[in-house]
């Protein structure tokens, strides 16, 4: 993987597929820039340049105690400035609230794609003390412990349902990624009801969802749609339960870039 400097002087980790066009994947939680590989692939396949990467305290990027949601914004800049300055984005999940809440701020963007962004606009929202507990759990040690916490609090996920992933091998991947569950939390806490620059951005902005997802992303990307007076919803029957069809995906990128 090739490196960028963020602002704060964090190393970022990036990876690029492909020729053509920039698109940047902003993946979500727990998620590090090769779980995207399918979907870089697809979309080089569609005659895009593809651009993965570890967001910060995933992977192979570092990582500054304290970041808040603007280092991530710094990040995804960052990652956009070397791969061009001239970039689509497309953003799954936590990484789609990044990808709106950074073009609401100013990064240059070509164009939005928005999977399955977790916004709650203040229904259901998790506790608002979650991620300084979260920190808590990483200073002591604890980053399975956070990760399970985060899973059940933040996600949603039903206790069976977490064991059983704790009990897998899967699990000891997640571990390290103990920290990003903290940054997580405070970014879509921050911005769960979007902020009226993120419903206002002058980007063409397509949102996506699957029609099999949780009832929570449906509503949220419906509403999102709803608010976003140049959005476009797209309903991809191929992504089931919170995981985007790479080739469904890419075809609809394709089809709104030329």
């Amino acid at each position: 993987m090739s490196t960028v400097t963020s602002a704060d002087r964090t190393s970022i980790a990036y990876e690029q597929t492909g020729d053509g066009p920039a698109v940047v994947i902003v993946g979500g939680a727990l998620s590090l820039g090769k779980d995207a590989a399918g979907l870089a692939s697809a979309l080089a396949d569609a005659g895009f340049r593809a651009i993965s990467w570890d967001r910060r305290a995933r992977g192979a990027s570092g990582d500054a105690r304290g970041s808040t949601p603007e280092r991530e914004v710094e990040d995804l800049a960052a990652v956009i400035e070397a791969a061009g300055g001239d970039a689509a984005v497309l953003g799954h999940s936590s990484g789609a609230v990044l990808a709106l809440y950074a073009a609401s701020r100013g990064v240059p963007v070509k164009a939005l794609f928005l999977s399955e962004p977790p916004l709650r606009f203040g229904l259901d929202e998790p506790p608002a003390d979650l991620a300084e507990r979260l920190q808590r759990l990483v200073d002591e040690g604890r980053s399975d412990e956070a990760v399970v916490t985060f899973q059940l609090e933040n996600i949603g996920l039903r206790k069976e349902m977490v064991e059983g992933m704790r009990a897998s091998d899967e699990f000891e991947a997640l571990v390290p990624l103990g920290q990003s569950t903290v940054y997580d939390t405070a970014l879509v806490a921050q911005v769960s009801t979007p902020t009226p620059e993120m419903l206002a951005v002058s980007q063409p902005v397509t949102i996506l969802r699957g029609e099999q997802t949780f009832p929570m992303l449906i509503a949220a990307a419906d509403r999102l749609a709803d608010e976003m007076a140049s959005a476009q919803l797209v309903v991809v029957p191929e992504s089931v339960m919170h995981r985007p069809d790479p080739v469904a995906t890419a075809r609809v990128v394709r089809e709104r870039l030329g």
